[in-house]
């Protein structure tokens, strides 16, 4: 059976995952999730998976990518399955994994999940009353419901190639509730909290709540440990899972990395980034000591 038609891997063991994205150098904040996804894989003795995301073609490079698996490695990070060993679940480049996205829109469009949108974000924006997003703002906004056709709407093909967004329609005024084995219990409802969001976008390529959830699902990965920020992706996420028929993960959301001016670390912190710091001669076991306690 060739790697990409096996099925994810069942059971109860312990499957974690480390998921940069090659279009900058990752910093200490970076390192420092990654160190802990770590941490949680070998305390649980079950396996870590490093996967590539590289769906980004404007801001990807191959430079990046090499260095990301470098520096990592450099801060004492390893990992059973990945772009760089292989392993029974790959390919381990979300640019090579088109075919899984793919198979799950159409499911979701067999199912009349979704529908296609040519409302642009500013439209949803003004609808809203937010016509000046705020500066650095990285959510969705919440996409109002006037906007979506009626669900009895015939729904269009998908085509070859993608010119239009295409949204999950979210179920209206649920409540979708989570325990986060940080953060503790997290709700939202539906259509309130968080709208329609894509999961195709208009340059055909699958959006990251999309890509995520499959590769998730499709390599077996039973807690998601990633940064606080993106707590709000979580809700959207059950939902893909729910639609496409997949268990839901255990999710571990860690505190972000801030910087001396309370901002969190981002890839323009230059002066951060492991590629820097080790360019400079710090230890990497001097880093890995200033992360504290292990989880």
């Amino acid at each position: 059976m060739p790697p990409s038609d096996r099925p994810p891997p069942s059971g109860l063991a312990y499957r974690g995952r480390l998921a940069p994205s090659p279009t900058g150098y990752l910093h200490l904040g970076h390192a420092r999730t990654f160190w802990i996804a770590a941490e949680r894989a070998r305390q649980a003795g079950g396996a870590l998976i490093l996967r590539s995301e590289d769906l980004d073609a404007v801001r990807f490079r191959l430079d990046f990518a090499a260095a990301m698996l470098e520096d990592l490695r450099w801060v004492g990070l390893a990992w059973q399955e990945g772009p760089d060993v292989g392993g029974p679940y790959g390919p381990y480049r979300q640019s090579e994994r088109r075919a899984f996205y793919r198979a799950a829109l159409e499911q979701l469009h067999a199912a009349g999940q979704i529908f296609p949108c040519t409302r642009s974000r500013r439209d949803v924006l003004e609808a809203i009353g937010a016509p000046h997003e705020q500066p650095g703002a990285d959510d969705e906004p919440v996409y109002p419901r006037e906007f979506r056709p009626p669900a009895d709407a015939p729904l269009p093909p998908l085509g070859d190639i993608l010119s239009v967004n295409w949204r999950l329609r979210v179920p209206d005024d649920v409540r979708i509730d989570f325990t986060d084995d940080r953060a503790g219990p997290q709700s939202a409802i539906s259509g309130r909290d968080f709208g329609d969001f894509l999961v195709w976008r208009k340059d055909d390529v699958p959006s990251y709540q999309l890509a995520c959830v499959v590769d998730d699902a499709a390599m077996g990965i039973t807690e998601v440990v990633r940064g606080a920020d993106l707590i709000q992706s979580t809700f959207r996420q059950i939902l893909l899972y729910r639609a496409l028929g997949k268990p839901t993960p255990a999710f571990y959301h860690c505190p972000l990395m801030l910087d001396a001016k309370g901002e969190r670390l981002a890839k323009r912190h230059d002066a951060l980034s492991l590629r820097t710091l080790r360019q400079g001669g710090m230890p990497p076991g001097k880093i890995i000591a200033d992360f504290g306690k292990t989880p």
